[in-house]
């Protein structure tokens, strides 16, 4: 097709499909193109050679184009180009295509030497837009300082880089070389092991977190982040792996950063104990923030109260320390106190709030004793941050962290994470420290309201033991008590009260009250917790309603008897007794419990059993048997083992107690646990008689006859008038009012018991009589002539009782 036809050829190449993606004309056809056109050009402009991808660019073969001016192929001359008598050294054009298009292109020229000819370079203007921004984009990759870009062969050895020839340092490779000769071997065999993935695969690796080390200093780690693609020749054949390496080195410490502030969160708090929670924060600083991490904490806060207003190093002790297994100076150790430093403008900046970085030459500068600076800075140390433990106003303490050895110097940033980590643990250690307080007074108002841990009556002799929780429970309350009651008997009480801290041990010692009263009443054990249930029902209704819940608890209420050798006992959902024979066995006492005291509207039962002197009866809570990892039964039967193997005749018990529970007991009880142990005793024959009382007034006088005869027998004839005074008052008024069957009974030991039972539920009064009065009197005399009296109810009937002090058993 000639050129001066083109304008009107046929628009039959409009009807072609594209060929490739080189070149395109306004229509949007697809031209192939591959290359750089090139022609020649004479003096005047002509075409003189015609090449093959100028051919493959416009379509025109050289013989439709050699020999006529290069104009005829322009499709719209530029305006500067008109009337030019010289081709220009660069431009673009519209250039027509041999099927009628146009094509945009952009072009060079350049005199051919020795010659007028002119070379003329074109390309799609696409194309060399492309070029330009690709060349644009490399030289941006490759000036930055942080970014190494490196091509590798199939061999993966280095064929070109921006990596600069003198210098290793933050560059992972060097042009000719292979990743062996710059990093340590494990790292480089990592990584060509990726970069030979990807060269086979053809799948690309980005961001591959990768941390290594230089072979000239393998001490010291590096974070890089690796993006690696497959190079290919235009059939497709791999022909290298170009590799980005991307210095990963300020979001690999900001990750750090926020792993160390979440483990803080995470770690720190959890225990409610001042030096488990400062431990907690040396662990969690060392070795992640620092080689070695100190806590100090001033003598005050240990005791749960609070520091003085001016904190200074002497008010200072160790808490904790981090690696445990780490050479610390002579100074530091755990427990120890820290001697104070001098004044140093740093050091305000520490009592302002502020986290303080010394450098080794600061610190000896500040501290001017060389010996001092031995006495406390770790071997190798080479900086130390300090910050104070601030919270709600108070300094408690402070954190020290020392760097040592090759590992970086603190820096602004690290200055104001540590600021962030001492505000944190600087509040769960206030919090532990208020709880230690409050847990102090608690644990010390619960000891004050408990009876002393020995006692030793007609009865028994008994030992308790208490053990205030742990792990920040707090003291819940637990109770024991033993009572003793008149006729030489002996109420033995164990309580646990709902809830901890001060509203239970409040509560305990509301209720043991209540029980003392109430055992004075002499009421039968199933009696006696029906009125305490009702008095914890009227606390409950007192409490604020949130609170109402929270009222309640469980009790065990036992009498022992040691003229019948029988213990009456009864339960609110407390757990059994164990009683501890003389043979060495030991077995739970099965009793009926009832419900707890919070409860009411249910009965209890009362449950006798005969106890042989020399036995052990073991009370207690159900902190002692309770445990996370087994059930109420199996601890029963735990403890029912220790009993039977550490309660021996031969051992005191409180030592035996005081065994129980550190064979029992968890390091850190969840629950209060409190045992009360009674190795019980018996009145012998020869100290009790009795005598049936017949329903005859004149069995008064023969009651006075047998009175004689049995004090006479025990030599008690001192007590011999006032004894008849009191029998005859006592079986007069049973003979009166009361009825048969009667029974007049004395005991005899450090004082003498007079007691008158019959089956009569009538409650006697002691009144003052009118001088005109006939009667009344009885009682009155009863109460002046012995050392106290009393009257009490059992299922058969009342006893009046009467005590004397004998005079030689004191």
């Amino acid at each position: 097709m000639d050129i001066d036809n083109v304008k009107n050829a046929c628009s039959a190449g409009a009807s072609q499909g594209p060929t490739d993606v080189s070149g395109s004309g306004p229509n949007g056809r697809l031209y192939a193109f591959d290359g750089l056109a090139a022609a020649v050009l004479d003096k005047r402009g002509a075409v003189v050679r015609w090449t093959g991808t100028a051919e493959d660019l416009t379509g025109f073969r050289a013989e439709q184009v050699c020999g006529r001016p290069v104009q005829e192929l322009v499709a719209d001359l530029p305006d500067d180009l008109h009337g030019a008598t010289e081709m220009p050294a660069s431009g673009r054009v519209r250039l027509w295509h041999q099927c009628g298009d146009t094509i945009d292109v952009t072009f060079r020229t350049t005199k051919v030497g020795g010659s007028a000819e002119v070379l003329v370079l074109a390309a799609p203007t696409h194309h060399v837009a492309g070029h330009e921004q690709g060349a644009a984009l490399l030289r941006a990759l490759s000036a930055q300082n942080r970014i190494t870009i490196a091509v590798h062969d199939t061999d993966l050895t280095t064929v070109q880089t921006n990596a600069a020839p003198d210098s290793l340092d933050g560059r992972p490779v060097q042009p000719d070389a292979r990743l062996s000769d710059v990093l340590c071997a494990k790292d480089a065999e990592r990584i060509e092991a990726l970069l030979r993935q990807v060269l086979e695969t053809g799948a690309p690796v980005v961001r591959s977190s990768q941390h290594v080390s230089w072979r000239h200093d393998p001490a010291r780690q590096h974070a890089l982040s690796l993006s690696a693609f497959r190079l290919e020749d235009a059939r497709g054949r791999p022909t290298g792996v170009a590799a980005l390496y991307f210095d990963n080195a300020d979001q690999m410490r900001a990750r750090r950063h926020l792993d160390l502030a979440r483990e803080v969160a995470e770690r720190v708090g959890k225990s409610l104990d001042v030096v488990r929670t400062a431990q907690d924060l040396a662990d969690v600083l060392a070795p992640a923030f620092g080689d070695f991490a100190a806590v100090d904490l001033a003598h005050s806060v240990f005791d749960g109260e609070e520091p003085s207003k001016r904190l200074g190093g002497g008010d200072m002790g160790n808490a904790a320390l981090a690696p445990a297994t780490g050479v610390w100076p002579a100074g530091i150790k755990r427990g120890q106190p820290i001697p104070p430093l001098p004044d140093h403008p740093l050091r305000r900046s520490f009592l302002h709030g502020e986290p303080v970085v010394f450098s080794l030459d600061d610190f000896i500068a500040m501290v001017r004793d060389p010996q001092l600076v031995e006495y406390l800075v770790p071997k190798d140390a080479h900086s130390v941050m300090v910050a104070p433990l601030h919270a709600r106003g108070l300094t408690l303490g402070a954190i020290t962290a020392w760097r040592c050895g090759r590992s970086d110097l603190f820096t602004e940033d690290e200055a104001d994470l540590m600021k962030q980590i001492a505000s944190r643990g600087a509040l769960a250690i206030d919090n532990a420290r208020r709880y230690t307080r409050e847990r102090r007074a608690a644990v010390a108002l619960q000891q004050s309201l408990l009876p002393p841990a020995t006692t030793d009556t007609p009865a028994a002799e008994t030992a308790g033991v208490y053990l205030p929780a742990g792990g920040g429970a707090g003291s819940s309350g637990d109770w024991y008590d033993a009572i003793a009651l008149p006729s030489l008997r002996l109420a033995l009480v164990a309580g646990d009260v709902v809830g901890h801290g001060m509203p239970a041990s409040t509560t305990m010692g509301r209720l043991r009250a209540a029980i003392q009263t109430l055992a004075d009443l002499e009421l039968e054990p199933d009696e006696l917790l029906t009125r305490l249930a009702d008095l914890v029902q009227r606390l409950a209704a007192e409490a604020p309603s949130g609170d109402r819940d929270t009222v309640g608890g469980t009790c065990l209420y036992t009498v022992y008897d040691p003229v019948t050798r029988r213990c009456a006992m009864a339960s609110a959902g407390h757990p059994p007794p164990v009683l501890v024979r003389p043979d060495g066995t030991a077995t739970a006492v099965r009793i009926s419990p009832g419900p707890p005291l919070a409860l009411s509207g249910m009965p209890y039962e009362t449950t006798v059993i005969d106890v042989e002197p020399g036995s052990v009866l073991a009370l207690y809570t159900d902190g002692l048997v309770e445990r996370g990892d087994r059930d109420i039964g199996q601890g029963l039967s735990r403890l029912t083992e220790a009993l039977a193997a550490h309660c021996r005749p031969d051992r005191a018990l409180d030592e035996t107690g005081r065994a129980l529970l550190a064979d029992l007991a968890d390091q850190a009880p969840r629950d209060d646990a409190a045992l009360l142990l009674a190795r019980t005793r018996a009145v012998p024959a020869a100290d009790t008689a009795h005598w049936e009382i017949p329903a005859d007034p004149a069995a008064v006088s023969k009651a006075r006859e047998w009175i004689t005869r049995q004090l006479t027998m025990w030599g008690l004839d001192d007590l011999l008038f006032t004894t008849q005074l009191i029998v005859s008052e006592l079986v007069t008024n049973a003979i009166r009012y009361g009825r048969p069957p009667m029974e007049l009974r004395l005991i005899r030991h450090h004082v003498l018991v007079c007691e008158v039972t019959d089956s009569s539920s009538t409650q006697p009064r002691l009144r003052r009589a009118r001088t005109t009065d006939e009667g009344g009197r009885g009682l009155f005399l009863v109460s002046q002539l012995g050392g106290r009296w009393g009257c009490r109810h059992g299922q058969n009937g009342k006893t009046i009782w009467s005590e004397q002090v004998i005079e030689d058993s004191l």
